[in-house]
């Protein structure tokens, strides 16, 4: 069993008004030192793989499949055996 942990982000080159809003949010709540904030998606699951190979090529098809846009999001992934 492998338990994967994948963190989704926005590319650098593309706007988050989601993490503007938060941020600005935060902000009127007096946290005046926060310079900037960007959102993002976060997931973790486990897996009956054989071998941590499989289980990492497996993560792969599913980001590049449903989890993660690749024209706008970037994605790292750690994988642990449990």
């Amino acid at each position: 069993m492998y338990k994967a942990k994948i963190d989704v982000t926005l590319k650098e080159s593309v706007s988050d008004p989601q993490g503007q809003t938060v941020l600005q949010s935060l902000r009127s709540l007096g946290f005046q030192n926060i310079e900037s904030l960007r959102v993002g998606k976060h997931f973790e699951m486990v897996l009956n793989a054989n071998g941590q190979e499989k289980a990492e090529s497996d993560i792969k098809a599913m980001c590049g499949q449903l989890l993660v846009n690749p024209v706008i999001e970037q994605y790292t992934v750690r994988v642990e055996q449990v």
